[in-house]
């Protein structure tokens, strides 16, 4: 087993925020953090948008689709951040006392591609350098 840490990035849907945040992270910090991501009330499917925001910054989406946080509870997670308001309010109780940050996002379901382009680079200048400060102390 390696020292990776796994930060579980959580909101409503898990269908554009969330996976981004999952990709960016793992394609960003990998494999010293491992970034899985779901959702309290997950979507059937990413959004076109998050996918195409990804794929235009050369970041792999293979494997990327909703969970429900009930699939990750479990897993060895070493930090919880929600990006969403709603995430928060429904945040899940662990088993075990775990930290937790709140970091909102703009939802940009159903928006044009720009709103897409323009979450992808928030998260990738506030969420990912936080993960990375938090679990790695860099």
């Amino acid at each position: 087993m390696s020292d990776s840490k796994t930060v579980l990035i959580l909101c409503t849907g898990n269908s554009c925020r969330s996976q981004m945040a999952e990709a960016l992270v793992n394609h960003d910090l990998g494999p010293a953090v491992r970034a899985i991501s779901a959702g309290t009330r997950p979507q059937p499917k990413v959004a076109e948008g998050a996918i195409e925001a990804l794929r235009l910054a050369g970041i792999p989406t293979d494997g990327l689709h909703p969970k429900d946080v009930d699939a990750v509870i479990n897993e060895p997670i070493d930090l919880v951040i929600t990006v969403c308001d709603n995430a928060k309010e429904s945040c899940p109780v662990f088993p075990r006392p775990i930290p937790s940050v709140h970091l909102p996002f703009h939802d940009p379901h159903g928006e044009p591609l720009e709103s897409f382009l323009k979450v992808r680079d928030e998260i990738r200048a506030k969420l990912v350098p936080e993960v990375k400060r938090r679990l790695l102390g860099a």
